[in-house]
């Protein structure tokens, strides 16, 4: 096996090529990240099969490459995939829009941006970024009328308001993949709490920035109606919206039941209601109620409803697995090679040094090659093997890990970023000021967000 500072030539020359595959050559991911892991496997020399000296088992490299794969595939499958079919029932059923419309009337008609930011926030929890887009573009640019407030601004303020969940809070998969490859899938009430948290200032940052830069730019929606849509139409194309209480119900009831989970778990408690909470709690079973309470939000119990829905979501879903599952696979390479234990050796365990690197790391993916979704998974398979030399032991460190990641997955978006035509085209907007008022927004949130995460580190 190969040792010494090839170890960590290695793991540059494999970030390098994830970069190169995924973002010239548009390469999918899942291959990318295989073809990665097994070129690493031969580079640092390791067996081709397992073996046992002294009493140690030794891996090779196939049962590397599906240990790792199995391992994380076993771990948050199914719960990526309840996440995605709970987003998909709150998207097609209207009860996105009833979320939207709750926290307008909250909020009230005098701050539209903050009601944006706010209904983003929201909304992106279990939606995928680019759909709660998508869903709300109609009542934004309503609301955008009634109020007279700027288009871009309304949209920009929408849009980072989406993007700071997105990234950061589960049941959106792609931080459920980052924590399950971080080794965090019995601890993700504490990576929904952190998110959330982190999540505030994050979306105050795009508000704050939208109120003062992205307000000064004009769009088609500021000058024409032909393709704007009031509320009213809106609301006829769902029918009757759902009540406040059910259409959230399949957020809450989750991190409810995951809160009580950890409440019994941590009192050590014991007994039948004991053991039947700490059931109920974990994660699985937690998104598998969460996804029983959506099935009230579905207009009509038929094939469209409880097979095409369902199934379209499974199709989004099984795609983040596989990359996810992909990523656990370089993750194991990276442990089994030794380049975490030499890197422990170059780097000092300082965590408000350490906690900077996998941001750096996730920043560099996100922007070459446009996706956060695989800048999350990609970023947290390769920091994994690395947390003990960065001085990431804890598990708040690990969690804080997650935030980093996502802050770095979103910056910045740009023309590779299907996220930025979704914004820039509903949004009416010129790509040039698309690029000055939403890629900026994003370089200036995910380093605003890298700063909170930073300093959250440092009582660690």
């Amino acid at each position: 096996m190969v040792t010494g500072p090839w170890l960590l030539v290695i793991l540059v020359a494999g970030i390098a090529a994830i970069v190169l595959l995924t973002g010239k050559f548009k390469v999918h991911p899942f291959i990318t990240l295989l073809l990665v892991a097994v070129g690493m496997c031969f580079a640092a020399g390791m067996p081709l099969l397992t073996y046992t000296e002294d009493g140690k088992t030794v891996e090779g490299i196939a049962t590397t490459i599906t240990a790792g794969f199995g391992a994380t595939m076993t771990s948050i499958g199914i719960v990526i995939l309840f996440g995605t079919i709970i987003g998909a029932i709150l998207e097609k059923s209207g009860a996105a829009v009833k979320m939207a419309d709750s926290v307008v009337k909250v909020v009230g008609k005098k701050y539209p941006a903050l009601a944006m930011s706010i209904v983003g926030y929201i909304v992106s929890i279990p939606v995928f970024c680019d759909s709660g887009f998508v869903i709300l573009n109609p009542f934004k640019r309503a609301l955008a009328r009634k109020t007279g407030a700027s288009a871009v601004m309304m949209s920009v303020a929408l849009a980072t308001g989406l993007y700071a969940t997105h990234v950061m809070v589960p049941p959106t998969p792609g931080p459920i993949a980052a924590a399950a490859n971080l080794g965090l899938s019995d601890q993700l009430l504490w990576v929904i709490i952190v998110g959330m948290i982190v999540s505030v200032p994050s979306i105050l940052i795009g508000y704050v920035w939208a109120k003062k830069v992205a307000s000064k730019f004009k769009c088609a929606d500021d000058v024409s109606e032909e393709n704007a849509e009031d509320y009213e139409a809106l609301l006829q194309k769902f029918g009757k919206l759902p009540s406040g209480f059910v259409s959230f119900m399949p957020i809450v009831l989750p991190i409810l039941l995951m809160a009580i989970g950890s409440v019994v778990s941590m009192a050590k408690w014991g007994g039948t209601l004991a053991n039947w909470c700490m059931f109920l709690g974990t994660p699985v079973i937690a998104l598998f109620c969460g996804f029983l309470s959506s099935l009230v939000l579905l207009p009509q119990w038929n094939k469209e409803t409880l097979n095409d829905w369902v199934a379209d979501a499974l199709k989004s879903g099984g795609n983040i697995i596989i990359i996810t599952a992909a990523g656990g696979a370089l993750g194991r390479v990276l442990a089994n090679t030794g380049i975490g234990a030499y890197l422990g050796n170059l780097l000092a365990t300082n965590l408000s040094i350490g906690i900077l690197v996998p941001f750096i790391v996730s920043a560099a993916i996100k922007t070459a090659q446009g996706s956060s979704t695989v800048a999350l998974t990609v970023t947290s398979a390769i920091m994994f093997p690395l947390l003990g030399s960065l001085g990431l032991n804890s598990l708040f460190a690990q969690v804080l890990t997650v935030m980093a990641i996502g802050a770095g997955s979103m910056t910045v978006s740009h023309a590779n970023d299907s996220y930025f035509w979704v914004i820039t085209e509903f949004s009416g907007m010129e790509v040039k000021d698309s690029y000055r008022s939403w890629t900026l927004a994003t370089l200036v949130q995910g380093i605003g967000t890298m700063v909170v995460i930073w300093v959250l580190s440092l009582f660690a």
